[in-house]
């Protein structure tokens, strides 16, 4: 039990000239005498949806033993130090997804769990799961959701939208969200700044800093904190300065001697650069509510991305097409490794914010996966999937979980929705909560 003294608005943020910073939660955001579980601090847990392309290799990432009593697989090795936080379910099958076009859906489908082609007149048929969480505890952050990740565009298949190979998120069965790729304005969107094109733009040319303008702010209100929330204050200050840094940064990269055509201002040349930025705002806005809800495309399907940082040299598409070669396949588990690890770094950074007597990745549920099993069979069935966090206690964790052929992918979407409190009885083509979850 957190008990305090003096009791903060979770709604406070520092204020400056032109710019606002939100706080995280402190322990003086909790009444004084009450038990944090019992106060309106208690955080929703937060959802969290991360997507790569390309599938599995399979018997790299299924551990060999199902239930606590399992080691952790090859490709999610890097992940192991959060072993008890990590629920692996394998067995699914997103039957929805399949079709003619091997790349074309896959990103659109991983949570919406009904075809393109599938209509209805229900306003809810063809919602995603992430949107239909932005619906019901979207109203109490200030983004009921955010759309990020690396890639612009995506596969497009015959007589489908090309959304749906460039979105993860629709809103209705018929309006995909975009994905937001560029970690300056995503910045800037979520300290209120850049709410127009013509503003981004000025932006950008700014030399200015947000946190310098709050800092006045910031000082103020330390002077009133405990020793505790003061410490939790400045590391939090710290993090928002670094990112701030780093993202002035890649102004003057994208305007020197490398040349990127049509590539926005803000992303950087480095691959993994531009994930640990993203996954870094991510995190930032579950620690400071700015939304309980995200979803991440690491990168599009097709991809024709190089890994020679990890030396892999081919192209990740065709180097998905292995056809069983034991050579290829080490390469592409290399690959897909290598996507777990810079995850990862989210991983951590949510486990290092405390909030109460938990940390932000305890009160998490963040899925991790796919929408295609074997890359060079197209198949979406079984698909790799694996859960961080604990939901506020509403997850075990440490577990693998080994489901009947056809199980539906839908049931594991609505699992998660109702351990986040979101009640649920259908979502897509799900016949059922997974109660071991």
């Amino acid at each position: 039990m957190f008990i305090t003294k003096k009791h903060l608005s979770r709604r406070h943020i520092l204020r400056g000239l032109g710019s606002s910073v939100a706080l995280p939660l402190l322990d003086a955001m909790i009444p004084a005498s009450t038990a944090l579980a019992q106060t309106a601090a208690n955080p929703q847990p937060r959802l969290g949806f991360v997507f790569f392309p390309h599938g599995a290799v399979m018997d790299r990432w299924v551990p060999k033993t199902t239930g606590t009593d399992f080691e952790v697989s090859e490709i999610l090795k890097p992940a192991a130090q959060f072993r008890d936080k990590m629920t692996i379910v394998s067995g699914l099958r997103n039957k929805p997804a399949e079709s003619t076009d091997p790349h074309g859906i896959i990103a659109g489908t991983w949570l919406r769990c009904v075809h393109p082609g599938d209509v209805s007149d229900d306003p809810t048929h063809g919602m995603t799961c992430d949107q239909l969480a932005a619906q019901r505890i979207g109203n109490q952050t200030t983004f009921p959701s955010i759309e990020m990740g690396t890639p612009i565009g995506g596969p497009c298949a015959p007589n489908f939208s090309c959304s749906f190979g460039s979105s993860l998120s629709f809103r209705s069965q018929n309006q995909p969200l975009p994905i937001e790729n560029n970690p300056r304005k995503l910045f800037y969107q979520m300290f209120g700044l850049g709410d127009s094109d013509a503003e981004r733009a000025a932006i950008v040319t700014q030399t200015g800093s947000i946190l310098d303008s709050v800092l006045g702010d910031a000082q103020a209100l330390q002077r009133k904190l405990g020793g505790s929330d003061q410490a939790k204050l400045g590391d939090y200050l710290d993090s928002v300065r670094e990112i701030e840094l780093r993202v002035s940064k890649m102004q003057d990269q994208d305007m020197g001697e490398v040349v990127i055509p049509d590539a926005p201002v803000g992303i950087s040349t480095n691959f993994e650069q531009h994930l640990t930025d993203l996954f870094d705002l991510m995190a930032l806005a579950y620690q400071i509510n700015l939304t309980n809800v995200a979803t991440f495309m690491m990168e599009k399907e097709v991809s024709m991305r190089t890994y020679t940082n990890i030396g892999v040299a081919e192209a990740f598409h065709p180097l998905s097409h292995h056809g069983e070669d034991p050579d290829k396949k080490v390469r592409l588990a290399r690959v897909q490794t290598f996507h777990t690890q810079v995850f990862t770094r989210l991983l951590s950074k949510l486990d290092s914010m405390q909030e109460g007597d938990r940390t932000v990745l305890d009160n998490s549920i963040i899925l991790f996966g796919a929408n295609m099993s074997n890359s060079d069979r197209h198949n979406n069935d079984p698909l790799p999937s694996v859960v961080f966090g604990h939901g506020g206690g509403s997850i075990r964790g440490g577990q693998h979980l080994a489901y009947a052929q056809d199980t539906p992918h839908a049931n594991l979407l609505l699992t998660l929705l109702n351990r986040a409190g979101i009640p649920q009885e259908k979502f897509g083509d799900s016949t059922g909560i997974l109660s071991e979850v």
